[in-house]
């Protein structure tokens, strides 16, 4: 049960507590504590401690008096210093004008956009309207990126709706039980969806585990499509099966949605995720692949290039990734020897030099020599590492690498090697 309480992802939202849990019991996503038990002193500021902690977007605890404490509270924070004490407690009424003040903010972000017809709904307006919202902010961020002179004012553009958001979001945990935020928070629920939607196509860009969750905490909202956090490409009508490689008539269906920001999220997130997913396999292409997806989007943050250019850029790196993947059966080759293969061809100067069939039978070398030497720990044990680059300098000279660029090929083929190695290991099936 304890277990259970501190996993913020289990279903378990409510556990009923008489003695041991009040003391001693850290479980820093509890925000609410409804107390109907006489209690005073250090007992009762260690209870109310269970619930304070501060956790992803939960700034604070809820603490719901049955009984009558406060009394026994103010003599408690007796025995703390002053700051200690004026720490101690929200005015309800600051937080309820701290949270309308934000819902303000948000709200006209919106202006010229009715998000309120997708409130009552049925399940499928109420999708089709985010849908219409999503796209709604990605231009406004862009609006407001085009108005900024400098590259930070450009970034604290495009994360505008996500930052108003997220402060929204801790207003709204700290005067919960107002009667102001139960009349807005359909609303408010609506905009984290939103900010979910958009966070969650960015996985893998430096975003939070608490940015890719977010999601209603303090609230159980009608106002999503049941309690997932909804998916871009759902959101975007977006119905071809057939995604997972990229195809022609997926990439063809995006090119032609009417929402072309949507269109651009869907497929960066399809890209971003294929990428990632060849990091396990070849650190060189994967490196390549994300330097052009991140240099496409940057100069569309910037206003460099229109939405139309950067996803048709997009379209032609999804082309690309997709003929990486059948390159290895083209030219007779694994994929674990292809990995090696642009470890050596990198440096298109070693490329020009060796020749296309003689990197060939060094990858194929470095594989089988590797393979054969690489120990389970190897990549925490220098002299394991030391032994390795021996082995790969040698196999180097042995064709005739070009000397200046040997060190940095070795150094590239281990880190190949670093990432091939857990499937080398005995019990581990070998593709």
């Amino acid at each position: 049960m304890a277990k259970r309480a501190r996993d913020p992802q289990d279903p378990l939202r409510l556990v009923i507590v008489r003695d041991m849990w009040l003391t001693g019991f850290d479980a820093p996503s509890m925000h609410t504590m409804y107390i109907d038990k006489p209690m005073r002193g250090h007992g009762l500021m260690q209870a109310i401690a269970r619930v304070n902690r501060v956790f992803r977007d939960k700034p604070a605890g809820l603490i719901v008096d049955y009984i009558g404490i406060a009394q026994n509270l103010k003599s408690a924070l007796a025995q703390y210093s002053k700051p200690d004490q004026d720490k101690t407690g929200i005015d309800q009424a600051e937080a309820v004008a701290v949270l309308l003040e934000k819902y303000e903010i948000v709200r006209d972000m919106f202006h010229g956009f009715d998000y309120r017809t997708g409130l009552g709904g049925t399940p499928g307006e109420r999708l089709a309207m985010m849908a219409g919202a999503i796209e709604w902010i990605l231009d406004k961020q862009q609006q407001w990126a085009a108005a900024e002179k400098t590259p930070d004012g450009k970034k604290q553009a495009q994360r505008r709706f996500a930052d108003g958001v997220l402060s929204l979001s801790k207003a709204f945990a700290l005067a919960a039980s107002s009667d102001e935020a139960r009349g807005i928070r359909e609303e408010v629920g609506y905009f984290q969806a939103i900010r979910a939607a958009l966070v969650k196509t960015a996985g893998g860009s430096g975003a939070t585990r608490q940015d890719r969750e977010l999601a209603i905490q303090q609230i159980v909202s009608r106002a999503v499509v049941s309690t997932e956090i909804v998916d871009i490409l759902a959101a975007a009508g977006i119905q071809t099966p057939d995604i997972s490689i990229l195809s022609d008539e997926f990439l063809l269906e995006v090119q032609q949605m009417e929402k072309k920001n949507l269109g651009l999220e869907a497929l960066r997130k399809l890209l971003n995720d294929s990428i990632r997913s060849r990091t396990r396999t070849n650190v060189v292409e994967t490196r390549a692949f994300t330097e052009r997806l991140e240099d496409a989007i940057a100069r569309y943050h910037a206003n460099a290039i229109t939405t139309a250019e950067v996803l048709q850029e997009l379209i032609k790196l999804a082309q690309d990734i997709r003929a990486a993947r059948n390159r290895g059966e083209e030219q007779g080759l694994s994929d674990e020897e292809i990995a090696f293969y642009d470890a050596l061809a990198e440096n298109e100067s070693a490329l020009q030099v060796m020749g296309d069939d003689k990197l060939r039978v060094i990858a194929h070398e470095l594989l089988v020599s590797l393979r054969e030497n690489v120990a389970v720990d190897w990549a925490h044990r220098e002299s394991a590492r030391a032994r390795l680059r021996v082995l790969v300098k040698r196999i180097l000279r042995k064709y005739g690498y070009p000397p200046d660029l040997q060190d940095a090929a070795v150094q590239t083929v281990l880190q190949q090697a670093e990432v091939l190695s857990a499937s080398w290991q005995p019990g581990h099936s070998r593709a």
